[in-house]
Order: structure tokens, then C-alpha cells, then sequence
């Protein structure tokens, strides 16, 4: 889109709400035509050499978790899109952003590779915080710092994480998220992948006390910006722990679901209980 000719504002947000409504057409119609719900194995899948150089392969498919997530980014993203009808400064870019957006969670959500899912989480993450950062309120540039350092910092386990379950105990590391279901791994060597990837998806969902950037980041994001971000972006949390933690670390996950489930409640009692006293609705 970047590389279109300009010819004016209007062109572009309908360019973009076309591509937009397009997209959710077309996977509606796949996922309705083609997908069979009775079935758990991956469907509509893609699976060929990616970087020959490297061995990395790019696998992409759906299974019952993904598609409801794929359809909500869809239809979000297009309501998003409409949202954002009155930007008109930079709008090009902007709706680039958005488009950039919407591929890399539609990639994460799909991945059959844990590299693949790590590249996606990441890639999404640029076109937030120049969201952000551009089209925000006064104190858009320290939301998005304080956005991009927790989300960053937070990458950095998922990277080791990623890393150490991919190379561990085998001659031929494997990305394949089907296979490394099937790995097993010594108790305390998978509580730390585990914790690993906690911390990376306990960032983005946000889970207490790693929650703090999330108020600052939708006080100042533009309306469509924040549709993203409540709508979508902090579903890629708890879809990373019930793909990631819970299919491929099954036994670490038993030992700390009671703790998750207490934190989980104390995040309701305490958001409910804040929330009254917010005087800005998009923080709430």
C-alpha cells in the first residue's frame, strides 16, 4: 500500500476497508465450505521449506482453537477500519500500519511453527507502537515506550523459550509445533520453559502485576488503535498459553493452572472494584 501512487485520503481508507471486508469474506467462506468442526487435526494447512539456508519451514494451519480467533480479527479489524475513517493525517501509512497489524496476528494465530509464531508476535508489534507513537494522545510517546519496553522485554523469554524447546534433546531441532507436542522433558528444565513463556504471554494479556502499561497505552490510542489492542491483541496472550503452555508443557501446566486460576479471579475482583472510580473510559 505504501508504494501505491497518493491519490488522496478517501482512496485510501476505501482501499483498505476493501482489502479488509475481502479478507473476512474469503476466510469466512474457507472456514465455512471447507473446514469440518468434528474433525481436531489441522486443516487448511500450508507446510513447505521456507530459508533453505537455515532449515526453517513456513507452516501455517487451523485447528477449533485458531479459527475462532482468525474470524474475530477479521471482523474486528473491518470495524477498526471504519473506525478510523476520520484520520486523515498520514492516512496512507496509517492504514498500512493497520493492514501490517492484522497480517501478523493473523500469523500468529495460524503458525504451526514456533519459530514462525515468534516472527509473527514480533512483527506486530512495530505497527502498535507506530500506532501509537504517531496517532495518540498527548502522552502517546511515553505510552508507547513504556508499550514497546514491557512488550520487548518480555520477547526476550519468549525467545529463550522458543530456542531451548526447539534445540533440547535431539540431533535434529525441530520447530514443528506437532512434534514438539510429543517431546518430553525433566520436570525442572520444563517448569523453566514453562515460567519462560509465561512471562512473554503474561506481558500481552496482561496478567497482574505485568498489566501496568496497558491503561497508559488505551488512555492515549486512537479509537481504531484500541479496538486492536481490546479486541485482539491481549487475545494473543491466552492463546499463547493454551497453544504454547498447555499443549506442549502439559505437566508444568498442571502445577501452576490452580495458581493461574487464583490470579485470574483476584484480576477480576480488582478490576471490577477499580473501574468505577475511572474518569476515562478508554483506561478502564
Amino acid at each position: 500500500m505504501l508504494f501505491l501512487p497518493h491519490r488522496g485520503n478517501k482512496v485510501n481508507k476505501w482501499y483498505t476497508i476493501c482489502i479488509c471486508i475481502l479478507e473476512l469474506l474469503l476466510t469466512t467462506y474457507a472456514f465455512c465450505y471447507n473446514f469440518k468442526l468434528d474433525d481436531p487435526l489441522i486443516q487448511l494447512s500450508e507446510d513447505y521449506k521456507w530459508i533453505n539456508l537455515f532449515d526453517f519451514y513456513w507452516r501455517l494451519g487451523i485447528d477449533g482453537l485458531s479459527i475462532g480467533t482468525i474470524l474475530l480479527t477479521g471482523f474486528i479489524t473491518t470495524l477498526a477500519t471504519l473506525a478510523a475513517f476520520p484520520v486523515t493525517r498520514d492516512s496512507r501509512l496509517f492504514y498500512f500500519l493497520m493492514l501490517a497489524m492484522y497480517s501478523g496476528q493473523i500469523g500468529s494465530f495460524s503458525s504451526r511453527d514456533i519459530l514462525l509464531f515468534f516472527i509473527m508476535w514480533e512483527l506486530e508489534l512495530i505497527p502498535v507502537y507506530l500506532l501509537l507513537s504517531m496517532w495518540g494522545g498527548k502522552k502517546r510517546l511515553y505510552s508507547a515506550t513504556k508499550f514497546i519496553l514491557y512488550t520487548a522485554g518480555s520477547s526476550i523469554f519468549l525467545l529463550i523459550g522458543v530456542l531451548g524447546i526447539s534445540l533440547y534433546g535431539s540431533n535434529e531441532p525441530t520447530l514443528n509445533l506437532e512434534l514438539l507436542g510429543n517431546q518430553a522433558y525433566p520436570v525442572t528444565l520444563e517448569i523453566l520453559f514453562y515460567i519462560g513463556f509465561l512471562i512473554a504471554f503474561a506481558v500481552k494479556s496482561p496478567i497482574i502485576p505485568l498489566h501496568t502499561w496497558l491503561p497508559d497505552t488505551h488512555g492515549e490510542a486512537h479509537y481504531s488503535t484500541c479496538m486492536l489492542l481490546a479486541g485482539i491483541l491481549l487475545k494473543m496472550g491466552a492463546y499463547g498459553l493454551v497453544r504454547i503452555n498447555m499443549e506442549l508443557l502439559p505437566h508444568a501446566h498442571s502445577m501452576f493452572s490452580p495458581w493461574l486460576m487464583l490470579v485470574g479471579t483476584i484480576q477480576i475482583i480488582y478490576a471490577a472494584s477499580t473501574s468505577p472510580g475511572q474518569r476515562n473510559l478508554k483506561r478502564e
